[in-house]
């Protein structure tokens, strides 16, 4: 069997049998259809089932569980993907199916057969722009219609995917999963009607689960880079205001900004540990080896728990050098005012970039512990 039709469902029985009866103009009728009724209220599997499609049950909500469970079911080389509401003309598989040579074939809204009131100017213009940009910005993807429903992708690919949402999100986790497995994508301009009944979508919710799904997969984003600009801006500030007060248009600027540094470093450098955990963590328990985490390996094989002790134990101890001198000018002063504040700040600042570096070397280490992988 060439080609396999998931079609998820939840109360499509106004559209569900004109699907199926298009999904057989088109293919004939001794394609696999199976229809995922996903708990419906109403005919739509009992009219699915007419039409001369195979219905299975899945009692876990949601777009992603759906397909899921399809994609489970389907024995086809290709597997298609489509609404049960017919808003894609299913008809026009055609023109997704030519490019038999790609992994993933996506059909694009977003050109001049889009119809009339099909998708709300939310969607249309911020929403799915938005977040296609995103998915494009993280993960190095040309796709510019990253929530197209209707969509062909080859069995084995799949199968390396390991999908594992549950709801909306599902669309974006498989075009991010192709880009990091450096699968073959391709967008084909497609017709998009207005649906009839109910939308299932909720914008604020859905929207958010995407974005949410983007960055857990994308450390770089969410961790290295913040961290990076944290560190580097509060670093530099401190070294500036070490040099003595900085005057701008006559105003003194001094040792409180030194507080805004240190703050802005430690928060900066526990950020980017964050990341080092993820990354770890992904390669590890994940097995994620994308060409970001292969290089990541490579770093980490030159790392060990016994060097990142090391560079803790030191800056802990300049950090404590520096305070301790500290000290000793106060008590030769016979407890006098103490006016070398900013040392204070940067010993303090280095003891806990020190304590930070000793403990995480360890939870880096504990992490990198399967498979005997000696990892930070």
């Amino acid at each position: 069997m060439k080609y396999s039709v998931v079609l998820p469902c939840k109360d499509e029985e106004k559209t569900i049998g004109i699907c199926i009866d298009k999904i057989h103009k088109v293919l004939g009728r001794a394609v696999e259809i199976i229809v995922v009724d996903n708990n419906s209220h109403d005919t739509s599997a009992k009219i699915a089932a007419r039409h001369g499609a195979i219905v299975v049950d899945q009692k876990i909500p949601g777009y992603g569980a759906a397909l899921i469970k399809g994609f489970g079911q389907a024995h086809g080389e290709y597997i298609i993907m489509c609404d049960s509401d017919n808003t894609y003309d299913l008809e026009e598989l055609p023109k997704l199916m030519k490019y038999s040579g790609y992994d993933l074939v996506i059909g694009n809204r977003f050109n001049s057969r889009m119809k009339r009131g099909s998708m709300s100017i939310l969607h249309k213009y911020v929403g799915n722009p938005l977040l296609s940009l995103a998915l494009r910005t993280f993960f190095h993807t040309k796709t510019k219609d990253t929530h197209s429903g209707f969509r062909i992708i080859k069995k084995i690919a799949l199968e390396k995917m390991h999908l594992g949402s549950t709801g909306m999100e599902l669309a974006s986790e498989m075009i991010l999963k192709a880009a990091r497995l450096k699968m073959k994508i391709k967008e084909v301009p497609i017709t998009y009607s207005k649906r009839q009944g109910r939308s299932k979508l909720s914008s604020i919710s859905d929207g958010w689960k995407h974005l949410r799904l983007m960055l857990l997969y994308s450390p770089d984003h969410l961790y290295l880079i913040p961290g990076f600009i944290l560190f580097i801006i509060g670093l530099l500030m401190m070294i500036l205001f070490l040099q003595g007060p900085i005057i701008i248009s006559g105003l003194s600027f001094y040792i409180h900004p030194m507080f805004i540094a240190s703050l802005s470093t430690v928060l900066g450098y526990q950020i980017i540990l964050l990341w080092l955990f993820s990354r770890v963590y992904m390669i590890t328990y994940l097995e994620d080896n994308n060409v970001g985490n292969k290089r990541m390996k490579k770093v980490l094989s030159y790392l060990s728990l016994e060097k990142g002790v090391a560079l803790g134990l030191l800056l802990f101890m300049i950090g404590l050098v520096i305070n301790v001198n500290t000290l000793m000018v106060w008590i030769n002063s016979r407890y006098g005012p103490l006016y070398d504040i900013k040392s204070s700040i940067l010993g303090l600042t280095l003891i806990l970039l020190g304590l930070q570096t000793f403990f995480s070397s360890f939870y880096l280490s504990i992490l990198g512990m399967k498979n005997e992988q000696r990892f930070v």
